[in-house]
Formats: structure tokens, C-alpha cells, sequence
């Protein structure tokens, strides 16, 4: 009694945990990335908004502008923005600013002036080794160019005899091409983390292409070959047959040994 009980909680909790932990680990992404926004972007623009009221509130009172503003001016913008929660200023503030500075560096001056910026950033000491890494990644999360693959193959990859789903990419590298460039690159994913994998070069009649969407090969990826695509299912009986005796004849005795 006791064992089934483990059993069955075991098989549902996982089951109950698989149902709800896409979920949490989304809102958890997003509210880290709110979260980022705020504390490093949304607090200063809010800042920001604080001063520019302040100015206002001193021109209309009539009393002497300065950088800082009045003291009683402060006071009162900042007990106003607490009092009815006028953080999500700043917040919403940050993202329209984020958006004029992503339209700015779409620009032919901005983009200018951007790599200059970068030139300047790569030449620093200890920021040139960190910087190129972070751009990598943030140029490969939301860059307008995403990379293709056009259809699934299976290659003999690390060895002939194991077969390794792979992504077909691109044709080979000119150096590599033969004559009649029959050189594919491949990418091969990793389970399971498809965005890692490696990238092979191979002979086209070194791939054998599989009838299966880009979509059903990342899933079966992720599984770990569990999900299988629909069309690639064998069917119950051919996974209960009984295996086959064999029956192998052994010319020198003319005898038959069974296995």
C-alpha cells in the first residue's frame, strides 16, 4: 500500500511539476528582466522625471531655479510620488527611451557614431575582454538577423556507425568546396540546450535528409529523443515481436546452431 502511494506521488508530482514549471520559470525570466530594467534604467529616468516636475513647480512658484532645485519643492514631488505610486513613470519612461536609442542606432548617424562609441570601448583595458562576449550574445538573442536552417539531416557525427541529428545552415566554406561544391555546413545541437551544439562540414552524400519539420527535431532535441516526430513512431507491434531465431549453417559439419 505504501509502495504504491510512492509510486503514484512520485508519478504526479513530476507530472503536476512538468505542468507548472514552464510557467514559474517564465514569469520568473520576465520579472527578473522588469526588474533589471528598473534598478539600472528605471530609477533614473524616474529620477529624471522628479527633477523636470521640480523645475515646473519652482518656475510656477515664482521661486529661484537651480540645478538642484528648491529643497520644499523635493519634498513635495517626491511625497506626491509616493503617495500615489508614480514609479511606473520612470519605468515606462525607460522603455520609450530604450526605444528613441534602438531607432537612433538604426539611423546612418547613429550607427555611425555607435561604432565609434564601440572602437573607443574595445581599446579599454579590462572592458575589451568582457564587451565582445556580451555583444555576441546580446547580437544573437535580439538581432533582426536570425539564423536559417533549411532542413533536418541526420550525419555520421562523432563516428560513422552513431547518427546525429543536425541543422542544415549553409553550403561549405569556399576553401573546403570541391568541384561540384558539395559541401554542406551543419549545425548539430545539443540536448538539452539546442542553442549550444557544433558545427560540422560535410559531404552532401554524407547526410541522409529526414523527412521531419525544424520544429519536431528541436523538440526532439529537447526530450532527449522522447518526443519523436508522429511520422517517425514505430508502430507497438513491431516493438513487442518476439526477436527472430536465427539460424546459422556451419559448413564444416554440415550442423545448425540455433540462437
Amino acid at each position: 500500500m505504501a509502495g504504491e502511494f510512492s509510486k503514484d506521488f512520485r508519478r504526479f508530482f513530476f507530472r503536476g511539476l512538468a505542468a507548472v514549471l514552464p510557467t514559474v520559470l517564465t514569469l520568473a525570466i520576465l520579472i527578473w528582466v522588469l526588474s533589471f530594467i528598473h534598478t539600472y534604467i528605471g530609477q533614473y529616468t524616474n529620477r529624471g522625471a522628479q527633477w523636470v516636475v521640480v523645475q515646473f513647480v519652482a518656475w510656477f512658484s515664482h521661486e529661484t531655479m537651480s540645478w538642484s532645485g528648491p529643497s520644499p519643492a523635493w519634498r513635495t514631488v517626491e511625497s506626491v510620488w509616493d503617495t500615489y505610486w508614480l514609479i511606473w513613470i520612470g519605468f515606462v519612461l525607460a522603455f520609450v527611451g530604450i526605444y528613441i536609442f534602438g531607432r537612433f542606432i538604426a539611423s546612418f548617424i547613429g550607427r555611425s557614431i555607435w561604432r565609434r562609441v564601440e572602437r573607443g570601448i574595445f581599446r579599454l583595458p579590462i572592458v575589451k575582454q568582457v564587451y565582445p562576449p556580451v555583444k555576441q550574445v546580446t547580437d544573437l538573442l535580439f538581432s533582426d538577423r536570425k539564423i536559417e536552417f533549411s532542413r533536418v539531416v541526420a550525419v555520421s557525427y562523432p563516428r560513422k556507425g552513431i547518427w546525429s541529428l543536425g541543422l542544415v545552415t549553409s553550403l561549405g566554406m569556399t576553401t573546403l568546396q570541391g568541384p561540384d561544391n558539395d559541401m554542406l555546413t551543419v549545425f548539430i545541437p545539443s540536448s538539452p540546450m539546442p542553442v549550444t551544439g557544433y558545427t560540422v562540414t560535410v559531404r552532401r552524400d554524407e547526410v541522409v535528409d529526414l523527412p521531419i519539420s525544424i520544429d519536431e527535431a528541436l523538440r526532439f532535441t529537447v526530450s532527449g529523443g522522447v518526443v519523436l516526430p508522429m511520422n517517425q513512431i514505430l508502430k507497438d507491434s513491431k516493438l513487442q515481436a518476439p526477436a527472430e531465431r536465427h539460424v546459422l549453417k556451419v559448413p564444416a559439419d554440415n550442423k545448425e546452431i540455433q540462437e
